[in-house]
């Protein structure tokens, strides 16, 4: 080679802007170019005489020195090196990064040798993974957004559900009461006689219990209402649990059916930290229903429970029509009726009322039941967590 021809090698060799690498059939390094050295962080005399797997990470020399030596022979050929793997060098200071290799072989009349151009590929790696980061945080939304959407059309969906329901619940429910008070309105113009008193009376009472129908009917309406919007205010106080449960065993009176008759016990502290109003609605509920769902000449157990003073426990037990499996698991919910219960008048909302109540007051409500064998009721307090 002439002396130009050397002169602009090494103008090209020193020049370029990429790391280039020469090495001899057993991976000495013979050369290596600025860019090289600056790449790795050496100076030329601090190569000489070593082997190309310097510049290599220790987990990977031993697996680079049988690529190298498979590599030279008849097969060696230009190509890039690692093919769909992450490529990695390491600098004097130990600093690893991602590097490209291509190598190609040649021949001269000493032997074969090997010329590699190294990229660091740093920045590309850095790119690469802030667009999957990128990627990963756009996916992230969309399932975030997804998932919202997908709550919300399933929110929809129970509203309309409700919605549809209570359609269906208040139709029935309002026509029996309105039906009442309205033919018995029409009949009491017809009795005109003094002695026709007693059928004006008949009328007068069906209206009023019509009214207080669909008075009860509005309040469960508004009670849901404060409950759905946080509205209920628990005020805890102290109660004397015997003293309010006889008082509203003869509220209840009037509405027992023939032969029917409600049994009380208490045992343990007659007082307790709760609230009369929510405690009041949750046991004329309990019992009202088990009078409604419990034939003639039955017998109510009602019982409570204050033993240590940590908890109080009330208990409803009627011998009535039961709740079968299937239905007890959503007797809780709004609008729900039981499937046996369809005939019986009732808007599906008191037991909801019952238990949300229940749950203000530190309370946990189950049920046992078996169809045709009545139903039990059992509400706990947590009397030490009230405020």
């Amino acid at each position: 080679m002439n002396t130009d021809k050397i002169q602009e090698f090494n103008a090209l060799f020193n020049n370029a802007a990429i790391g280039i690498i020469i090495t001899n059939q057993v991976g000495e390094i013979l050369s290596i170019n600025n860019f090289g050295l600056k790449q790795f962080g050496y100076e030329e005399k601090d190569l000489e005489g070593e082997k190309i797997e310097i510049l290599i990470p220790q987990r990977f020399r031993s697996n680079h020195i049988k690529h190298r030596d498979n590599y030279h022979g008849k097969n060696a050929n230009s190509r890039p090196m690692g093919m769909g793997l992450d490529l990695f060098a390491v600098k004097k200071d130990g600093t690893e990064f991602p590097v490209e290799v291509s190598i190609s072989p040649y021949m001269t009349v000493e032997g074969q040798y090997a010329i590699a151009f190294i990229s660091d590929i740093t920045i590309r790696k850095q790119s690469e993974q802030a667009l999957l980061d990128l990627n990963a945080e756009l996916e992230e939304k969309v399932q975030e957004r997804t998932q919202s959407l997908s709550e919300a059309l399933e929110k929809e969906k129970e509203l309309n559900e409700l919605k549809s329901r209570f359609v269906s619940m208040a139709s029935h429910e309002f026509r029996t009461p309105l039906s009442t008070v309205l033919s018995s309105a029409y009949l009491l113009s017809k009795y005109s006689q003094t002695e026709e008193q007693p059928k004006r009376d008949k009328h007068i009472q069906r209206i009023v219990s019509s009214v207080n129908m669909l008075n009860d009917i509005l309040n469960d309406f508004l009670s849901v209402g404060k409950i759905e919007e946080g509205r209920i205010q628990v005020r805890f106080a102290e109660v004397n649990i015997t003293s309010l449960i006889n008082e509203l065993l003869s509220e209840l009176q009037p509405i027992y059916k023939k032969g029917q008759r409600i049994e009380y016990n208490h045992t343990g502290e007659e007082i307790a930290m709760l609230d009369v109003s929510l405690l009041k609605h949750i046991v004329m509920n309990l019992l009202s229903n088990a009078i409604k769902f419990s034939p003639e000449d039955a017998v109510i157990h009602i019982s409570t429970s204050n033993t240590d003073g940590s908890e109080l426990v009330l208990k409803v037990k009627d011998n009535g029509i039961g709740i079968s499996k299937e239905d007890q698991e959503h007797l809780f919910e709004r609008f729900f009726r039981g499937a046996n219960v369809t005939n019986i008048q009732g808007t599906g909302l008191g037991l909801h009322i019952v238990a949300k109540y229940a749950e203000l007051m530190n309370g946990t409500i189950k049920a046992e039941s078996e169809l045709g064998e009545g139903t039990e009721f059992i509400i706990t307090f947590n009397l030490k967590n009230d405020e």
